[in-house]
C-alpha cells in the first residue's frame, strides 16, 4: 500500500518510543570499534517539519516529543539526535529513524534505506546526500534480500511497516525467521502497535515461540496520547545486546513521567 505517509505522525509518543531505544542501541553497539551496517525497510522521508501541515493538522507531536522530550537525561543519545537534527535545520524539524542513525554512526559504518512511496522516497532522496548511505526505491522486504547478509555483518535492521495490510501481522514472524536464518549475528528490531483490538498478540505470540530469548519492550499509551485504534508502541528485539533492560527501564521511565 502507499498511501501511509509518516508526516501526519511525527514526533508522536510512538516515535519518542521507538526512536529512544533505536538511539541507545546504536549507541551501544557504535560503542566498539568495529564497522557496523544499519538496514532499514520502511524508511520514510527522514526528516520532518513539524511546522507543515501534516503535522498541524494531527498534533500528534504536542502529545509526543514535545511532552516527554524533556524526561530525557540531556546526555542521552536520543536527545544528542535531536539537538544535531535542530543544528543543522532548524528547530521546528525532527528526525526520522534514518536520520538519528546517520547521526549516530560512524563514517565507516554502512546504511542502507528503502522507501516504496514515490513522493516519500523523492524527499528522501532530497535529505539524505552521503557516501555511506544507499537509498532504494522499493519494497523494504525485497531490500532484505538483497543486501542480507551484509558487510560488514555486524549491525542492526529496524523494521517499522505501517501495518496498513492486516496479513502483515501474520507474515512478519515468518520474514523475521528468514532474516534471522539468513543474518544470525543481526539485531532485529521490529516496531509495531498495540492495538485495542488484539489484532496484534498473535503476531506477538508467534515471535516469541520462534525466538524465545527475544526482547519485547512497551509503552502504554495514557489517555491523552491514545489514538481511537492505537493504545501503545511495542517493539521486539531479536539478538538483543547486553544491556537491554537498562536501555528499557530508562525509556520506561521518560515516558511514564
Amino acid at each position: 500500500m502507499l498511501s501511509y505517509q509518516h508526516g501526519f505522525h511525527a514526533g508522536n509518543a510512538a516515535d519518542v518510543h521507538k526512536h529512544s531505544m533505536l538511539c541507545s542501541l546504536l549507541d551501544y553497539l557504535t560503542g566498539k570499534d568495529k564497522p557496523l551496517t544499519y538496514v532499514e525497510t520502511h524508511a520514510g522521508r527522514g526528516l520532518y517539519d513539524l511546522t507543515a501541515a501534516e503535522a498541524r493538522k494531527t498534533g500528534e507531536f504536542k502529545q509526543g516529543i514535545h511532552l516527554f522530550g524533556k524526561n530525557f537525561a540531556k546526555d542521552h543519545p536520543y536527545l544528542q539526535g535531536l539537538k544535531k537534527t535542530e543544528e543543522r535545520y532548524g528547530t521546528s524539524f525532527y528526525p526520522g529513524s534514518p536520520m538519528l542513525a546517520l547521526l549516530s554512526l560512524r563514517p565507516n559504518d554502512h546504511i542502507h534505506l528503502a522507501e516504496m512511496h514515490p513522493r516519500e522516497f523523492r524527499a528522501l532522496e532530497a535529505n539524505f546526500s552521503n557516501p555511506s548511505v544507499n537509498l532504494y526505491h522499493q519494497d523494504g522486504w525485497l531490500l532484505v534480500d538483497s543486501v542480507i547478509p551484509p558487510t560488514p555483518r555486524r549491525g542492526l535492521i529496524f523494521i517499522d511497516p505501517s501495518y496498513e495490510i492486516k496479513t502483515e501481522y501474520k507474515e512478519i514472524p515468518v520474514k523475521l525467521g528468514l532474516v534471522h536464518r539468513k543474518w544470525n549475528v543481526g539485531v532485529v528490531v521490529l516496531w509495531y502497535p498495540i492495538l485495542n483490538d488484539g489484532l496484534h498478540l498473535k503476531m506477538l505470540n508467534n515471535l516469541q515461540k520462534r525466538f524465545p530469548k527475544g526482547f519485547r519492550h512497551e509503552i502504554n499509551f495514557s489517555s491523552s496520547t491514545k489514538h481511537r485504534q492505537i493504545g501503545g508502541s511495542g517493539l521486539f528485539v531479536i539478538n538483543p545486546p547486553y544491556g537491554i533492560q537498562t536501555i528499557g527501564r530508562e525509556v520506561t521511565q521518560a515516558l511514564q513521567s
